[in-house]
């Protein structure tokens, strides 16, 4: 991805080394936990109310230092891209897009939405309005996930970018009050059709940066695919569980996470990524 040397956001805080908060901790069962840290954020509020009082400190040698502030830097100039973005597409429809804020921290974070892990990966909390990632996530990318890339990394910021704008559009007020009086399938259900939303916003976002500012090398589209390869339901549980249980999918399957990126890439439409009038979902 071409992106050194271009605008970087000023919506971040920089919360890296102060720690915070609980994380997630004992009770939910080591199987959840094992599936739980695969899985990326959305609203992790029901997840965050069963943290535990688990602290964690990280030392980094100055290689990783350096590393680190390069991925700042990246993950700042992602932010401001998405910011031009939706600032344009909400404008043509005559609304108002209102920034995020996007944390940046190191092991555990407070937010509005509870005490966070960086075992969680990067997730938004509608309670703040605020994405949230420690930056070590780049490199579970590679590690455990096999997805690397700096541009699977973009496509993991603007998929919790995508999840503040279906919370500015009032999509995710509407699915939280639709879970009321759902069994666990139902409302799984309904969160794997946010889930992909947000991954197709994430394509929409592509779509519009690419055009607008050409920011694609090659293979770049390949490293997002790979990563929503990576973390789709189905491929997380097989890893955790050596089987899978589509009734408790959260995030939808590779091929879904997949499908709806690239919908979202190709057409750069808004009214295509209607998931939850997917018969097929």
């Amino acid at each position: 991805m071409k992106w050194m040397g271009r605008r970087e956001s000023d919506n971040v805080e920089d919360r890296r080394g102060m720690g915070g908060g609980t994380i997630i901790g004992g009770g939910i069962g080591a199987l959840v936990i094992g599936v739980i840290i695969y899985l990326l954020g959305g609203d992790p509020s029901q997840v965050l109310q069963q943290a535990g009082n688990v602290t964690t400190g990280t030392s980094m040698t100055q290689e990783q230092q350096a590393q680190q502030e390069e991925y700042a830097k990246f993950v700042k100039v992602v932010l401001a891209d998405t910011e031009d973005v939706w600032r344009k597409l909400f404008q043509q429809q005559g609304q108002q897009y209102v920034d995020p804020k996007l944390v940046m921290f190191t092991g555990s974070v407070n937010s509005a939405c509870g005490g966070a892990s960086a075992a969680m990966g990067p997730f938004y909390c509608p309670g703040d309005q605020k994405v949230y990632i420690d930056l070590s996530f780049y490199d579970e990318l590679k590690r455990r996930f096999n997805a690397p890339g700096d541009f699977a990394m973009a496509y993991v910021i603007a998929h919790e970018v995508g999840h503040h704008v279906q919370n500015l559009m009032g999509i995710s007020g509407k699915v939280q009050r639709a879970r009321e009086g759902l069994s666990e399938a139902e409302s799984n259900a309904l969160s794997v059709r946010l889930e992909l939303q947000a991954d197709f916003f994430a394509g929409v976002w592509a779509y519009h940066a690419q055009k607008t500012k050409n920011i694609l090398e090659p293979d770049d589209l390949e490293e997002a695919l790979n990563a929503a390869h990576a973390i789709g339901d189905d491929n997380l549980q097989k890893q955790a569980r050596g089987h899978v249980v589509p009734e408790s999918f959260t995030h939808g399957t590779s091929q879904q996470r997949m499908y709806w990126f690239k919908k979202g890439f190709d057409t750069g439409d808004l009214s295509q990524g209607d998931t939850f009038a997917d018969d097929a979902l």
